[in-house]
């Protein structure tokens, strides 16, 4: 019955493929909503520069989504499209598994979590887009099955949901609890991310960046607490200055460790320190530099 399916979807997508090269572009620029340079770039606008607290809800909400993506798509262990049939033209290449589809998976969490928040007009019709012609490029690229797609919107949906439920109980119970407890809190789902990596290094990168960001976000609430708002300068340089020590970090540590051993320790390391600098570096650097200004 699987065969079947998959040789259904594979259809699919040599009918979407029947419109390459000439829409090879546009399709590649719209996939780029579901890349992580995207993502590294969205969500460090939306915390440092729009929304702190919608920010910080919405980074932890993806990187958990992230993880268990990448936990699926190992159970499955299913092929993409032009692993199965070489009729497909790889046009863009992905690692792992194919089901559920990453790109989707990730376009309703981010997507449906702003519309759920912000209730605008033109946000709920791009929003819509975004949640229907991302996942749609992954077909036309040969990357994806559309049965990863409705894995994506299954897992993606019912994360969002679950999430929008229990989000205010769990916030307003973590912030009664004194520092040290917030400290060990926001460890504990990263540890246990960890715990099941099984040495898979995106696995590891996902938790060391959670790890990292939910220990960022409890320092700089406590010590920085920094404001978002502010003229349209100070939101540039704050972007500037904190993409900059983001790729200093994700860089530099990078070609520092290049080579050592455990690599997935070091791994983790790389991207613990990029999730602090992302929640509490950077934001200590805006207040110093006073392109922010801090709470009372």
């Amino acid at each position: 019955m699987m065969k079947d399916i998959l040789d259904w979807g594979i259809e699919v997508v040599l009918w979407f493929q029947q419109f390459s090269p000439e829409l090879d572009v546009p399709f590649k620029i719209i996939t780029f909503f579901g890349d992580e340079g995207f993502f590294l770039l969205f969500f460090p606008t939306l915390y440092w520069c729009w929304d702190k607290k919608n920010g910080i809800r919405l980074t932890l909400l993806f990187l958990v989504s992230a993880y268990i993506n990448f936990i699926a798509k190992s159970l499955f262990d299913q092929p993409r499209p032009y692993q199965y049939d070489s009729r497909v033209e790889p046009i863009v290449r992905s690692s792992g598994g194919g089901l559920p589809s990453g790109h989707t998976q990730g376009s309703v969490v981010l997507w449906g979590f702003l519309m759920s928040k912000y209730k605008l007009n033109w946000l709920m019709v791009l929003g819509i887009i975004m949640i229907i012609i991302v996942p749609l490029s992954r077909i036309y690229l040969g990357v994806h099955f559309p049965t990863d797609l409705l894995g994506g919107y299954i897992i993606g949906f019912g994360l969002l949901l679950l999430y929008l439920r229990i989000e205010p109980k769990v916030e307003r119970w973590f912030s009664e609890q004194r520092l040290i407890k917030q400290i060990l809190f926001a460890a504990i789902l990263p540890l246990v991310f960890f715990a099941f990596s099984n040495g898979d290094k995106e696995m590891v990168s996902v938790a060391g960046a959670l790890l990292g960001l939910s220990v960022g976000f409890v320092l700089e609430d406590e010590w920085v607490r920094f404001d978002e708002s502010g003229v349209w300068w100070q939101k540039t340089l704050r972007f500037i200055a904190g993409v900059i020590g983001l790729g200093v970090f994700w860089l530099g540590v990078k070609i520092i460790f290049q080579n050592a051993a455990p690599e997935m320790v070091f791994q983790a390391i790389r991207y613990i320190l990029v999730g602090l600098w992302g929640g509490f570096g950077a934001p200590w650097l805006f207040v110093k530099l006073k392109l922010a200004s801090r709470h009372v």
